[in-house]
């Protein structure tokens, strides 16, 4: 079989460049390189399809074709569309018809489509929408993440709604994840809860109905057990091990460095709820007396004493939490400092694993929770929150324990459960792993995707071919994009 993975503004090359050090690069490139890796060694045939670049500052994206060293089942097809140089992905819109086009030539001149497509991200669901109706062969849409609740979370710091619009063409993103849910085979979600709360927003109604089970498919992404794993080592270890020391030595008291550490790994987000896992230290003596705190950060060295350099909504949740520490007199048991890579935060994961600490992911809501996996997967029993997809990453609690984020008692005493009994610990630890490996793999995320396009080849699964393409996605030339002209009231999220 042959799968397309549908993707404009994926820059994919061998050496992997840029890949987290751009904003329209990160984690949906990691995924489809992943299971476009699994699919090629299990014999099927995986194409990444994106655009070329010609552009002196992107040299690695400027070829028509390329491919990973080892993987001749894998194909990288770049397809040229509007201007050469590199556009950011707010800016692609307009020449995706032209894109959709192109690529629909290039198969048409090998002589075959592939059996399925598969869209990621909006740009990319829209485009496998166009390529799916030229071809006839069915696509899926994988969201990855969603434009409403994006323009949700910049409206709760500005109710400029046109200015918001214009910066980041939410118009135009917002009609083709409409257009890619209503006619896709199926919309792929990580979790259920991602499904049922993501999913049911106000914006895309009428294209989707979350609660149908034959227009969604829960498929987990997969961790790199090359990187997260208890017995893995990298070139990194020793430096990110240098790192923590020196942090120690600069935070945390003498008396206190051979304590284990509740390890905090998330961006400085409101909602991602630092505040309340510091408030369960200020307000737990017993959790105090048996570990430090320690926050990862990126690109911040040490934010709780020097905090200019953090951005408006970094520096948001650092008003918040250093006045806080402050007042409860925390110094010298709490630690923030900055790593940035994935086999740093693997190392960081495994140091907090043999000193016997725990993972904390307080978040008010989190769709799925992959660093909450990922420290499963290095043997670091977790606390995470009971609000979305957690519940099911930790197998309800049995896997890992799950918290009320807005309730730091709650948080402490179930870091205490873990801390207090060393039997307790390891027995969450091995169930984390296991679940981990048995579960989060990208051979069955692979799999899930094989089994979409059987269940579609069996008449099993089908979109809605009637609902309307975006005007600006047909033809080569680029035309004027939607706009919102009003946004539905949320309560909040879920």
């Amino acid at each position: 079989m042959r799968v397309a993975f549908v993707n404009p503004q994926g820059n994919f090359d061998p050496h992997n460049s840029y890949l987290a050090s751009h904003p329209d690069f990160g984690g949906q490139l990691v995924y489809v390189r992943e299971v476009a890796r699994v699919l090629g060694e299990m014999g099927h045939h995986a194409d990444i399809v994106t655009r070329q670049v010609i552009d002196p500052d992107w040299p690695e994206f400027a070829g028509k074709t390329d491919a990973y060293p080892g993987q001749d089942n894998v194909r990288v097809l770049r397809v040229p569309c509007g201007p050469d140089r590199f556009l950011p992905k707010e800016e692609l819109w307009p020449y995706l018809g032209e894109w959709a086009e192109r690529v629909a030539a290039l198969y048409e001149q090998e002589g075959s489509w592939p059996e399925l497509w598969t869209g990621h991200y909006a740009d990319g669901g829209l485009a496998a929408a166009l390529l799916s109706e030229a071809s006839g062969a069915p696509f899926t849409f994988t969201g990855h993440s969603l434009g409403a609740w994006k323009l949700d979370g910049l409206l709760r710091e500005t109710d400029d709604l046109p200015a918001a619009d214009a910066r980041y063409n939410f118009g135009a993103r917002i009609a083709a994840e409409r257009a890619s849910m209503a006619r896709s085979v199926a919309n792929v979600a990580n979790s259920d809860a991602e499904r049922r709360e993501q999913y049911d927003h106000p914006a895309y109604r009428g294209a989707v109905d979350p609660t149908d089970d034959g227009r969604f498919a829960v498929v987990p992404p997969g961790v790199d057990f090359g990187i997260f794993d208890p017995e893995a080592r990298s070139e990194q270890e020793e430096e990110t091990r240098e790192s923590i020391r020196a942090a120690h030595e600069r935070d945390i008291d003498p008396g206190r460095r051979g304590l284990p550490a509740v390890i905090a790994w998330s961006r400085l987000d409101p909602k991602k709820n630092h505040l309340s896992l510091v408030e369960a230290f200020a307000g737990s003596d017993a959790l105090r007396e048996r570990a430090n705190l320690v926050m990862i950060t990126r690109g911040l060295d040490d934010p709780l004493r020097d905090p200019d350099e953090a951005s408006g909504e970094e520096r948001s949740v650092l008003d918040a939490l250093i006045p806080t520490v402050d007042r409860e007199d925390l110094w010298g048991g709490v630690s923030a400092f900055g790593l940035s890579g994935q086999t740093a935060l693997a190392a960081l994961y495994r140091w907090g694993a043999q000193t016997g600490g725990v993972f904390c992911l307080p978040a008010e809501y989190e769709p799925f929770g992959m660093t909450v996996v990922e420290a499963m997967a290095s043997g670091l029993p977790v606390v995470a929150t009971q609000n979305g997809g957690t519940r099911e990453t930790t197998d309800e609690g049995r896997a890992g324990l799950l918290a009320d984020p807005h309730d730091p008692e709650d948080i402490a005493a179930k870091l205490l459960s873990l801390l207090s009994d060393g039997e307790v610990w390891k027995a969450y630890a091995g169930r984390a792993l296991e679940r981990a490996r048995n579960l989060y793999n990208w051979h069955r995320t692979a799999e899930g995707y094989l089994r979409l396009a059987d269940e579609a080849a069996r008449g099993e699964r089908s979109g809605d071919p009637s609902f309307p393409i975006p005007d600006f996605a047909r033809g080569p030339a680029p035309a004027s994009l939607p706009r919102l002209r009003g946004w539905p009231d949320r309560p909040g999220h879920p």
